[in-house]
């Protein structure tokens, strides 16, 4: 029987993992799923062939995440569990730096010390990129890194430790950078839905002529549908090379204004951005898009969901959240 423990449990892409497993398996898989929190709709977590029993720690707490991990023995380990905000990041950077950095060692030392084989995949981020030249884009894997953020920095700090545990202790660790995703369920502490969620407000208003406080909407991002993002972590998780890095990306880039235009559209709205200097980051990438060829040419994975049918689901999603008629 194949066992999975995942961090972060209760988060969005840690939801749409389970249920891609669900939706292939025809045997029981067993899933131990670990977050501080337990997710307060449970009862979506209704699983026909997932064996799910959830525990709520501090993973910053070795003893604790010890027992647990040794308890459950994993075969796999899906290390979603994150400060997972760049923004916050800015204002929260000794909490976005401890957490993202030492959560991680605590999971890799406790596979070591207690011998426990099992394959971990290591979740990095396209932020590791920096700020490049467009003459560099479609960012590769083998592009040097220029981390700009917090956060960036301490997702380049877990690669290198992936790399140092796979090469000094034999650690089977399979690695990504995981450009933007987005897809129902996620939280409006990220900028999609956090429009979404401000337009949708204004509707049920009987508002159609909205203001939207923004960043620079000028900044171009690769978004990929998380549910296509789960597909390339199990594929890789079954086929990748151990101690490799793969682009996790839909290989598209969308300026924010792009995207809003694309929500108004949908919601037949007219939506106007207005620039609020707080919210513009202290130095932000400009443009990043990536390039999935490695990941494609090992796992076949392609993409499949396109921006349009993600942001209706995520639409559609909120809608639910604010009781709106769908």
């Amino acid at each position: 029987m194949k066992k999975y423990l995942i961090t972060g449990a209760s988060g969005f892409v840690a939801f749409h993992f389970m249920n891609y497993l669900d939706s292939l398996e025809n045997d029981t898989i067993e899933v131990l799923g670990i977050d501080s929190i337990i997710p307060n709709d449970s009862e979506n977590y209704q699983f026909k062939h997932i064996k799910l029993r959830f525990i709520t720690l501090n993973l910053l707490d070795y003893s604790a995440l010890e027992i647990a991990m040794t308890s459950f023995s994993p075969t796999y380990v899906v290390h979603l569990a994150s400060f997972s905000s760049v923004g916050k990041s800015w204002d929260e950077p000794i909490d976005s730096f401890i957490n993202n950095t030492n959560i991680f060692l605590n999971v890799v030392e406790i596979i070591r010390k207690n011998g426990l084989i099992c394959r971990l995949l290591s979740v990095g981020s396209s932020e590791e990129y920096g700020n490049v030249q467009e003459n560099c884009i479609p960012l590769k894997e083998s592009m040097p890194l220029q981390p700009v953020s917090p956060y960036a920095i301490a997702r380049v700090s877990q690669e290198m430790l992936s790399k140092c545990y796979v090469s000094s202790y034999k650690l089977d660790i399979i690695l990504t950078r995981s450009f933007n995703h987005i897809g129902p369920r996620q939280r409006d502490l990220f900028v999609i839905p956090s429009f979404i969620k401000h337009i949708l407000e204004n509707i049920k208003n009987g508002q159609h002529d909205i203001v939207l406080s923004t960043g620079d909407v000028s900044i171009i991002r690769d978004f990929l549908d998380v549910r296509d993002v789960v597909k390339a972590y199990y594929l890789l998780l079954e086929k990748g090379i151990s101690g490799e890095l793969y682009n996790v990306c839909s290989g598209i880039g969308h300026t924010l204004q792009e995207i809003i235009d694309m929500i108004s559209s949908l919601l037949k709205v007219n939506v106007q951005p207005v620039i609020d200097l707080k919210k513009i980051r202290p130095n932000d990438n400009k443009i990043v898009i990536g390039d999935n060829s490695k990941t494609n040419d090992k796992t076949g994975w392609k993409p499949v969901i396109t921006l349009t049918e993600s942001l209706q689901d995520l639409i559609t999603y909120w809608k639910e959240l604010l009781g709106m008629r769908l």
